[in-house]
């Protein structure tokens, strides 16, 4: 790594976008993993697709109990 690093040509905000999107990387048990796989390949879905309508249902129950 060097001692000083020259920015005078840096351009603020280059690769900056409003719109941009992060996507978090969720890290599963093993166990549980291996559930959702052969799931996710009985039901010839996306394991994303399965977990997130599991979260759907859940904040819905979450809402009614208040």
């Amino acid at each position: 790594m060097k001692r000083e690093y020259d920015f005078s040509k840096g351009e603020r905000g280059k690769f900056f976008s409003r719109d941009a999107k992060i996507y978090l990387p969720i890290y599963l048990d093993p166990k549980n993993l291996d559930f959702l796989k052969k799931l996710s390949k009985e039901k010839g879905i996306e394991i994303e697709d399965i977990v997130n309508e599991w979260i759907e249902k859940d904040i819905s129950i979450v809402k009614a109990a208040k």
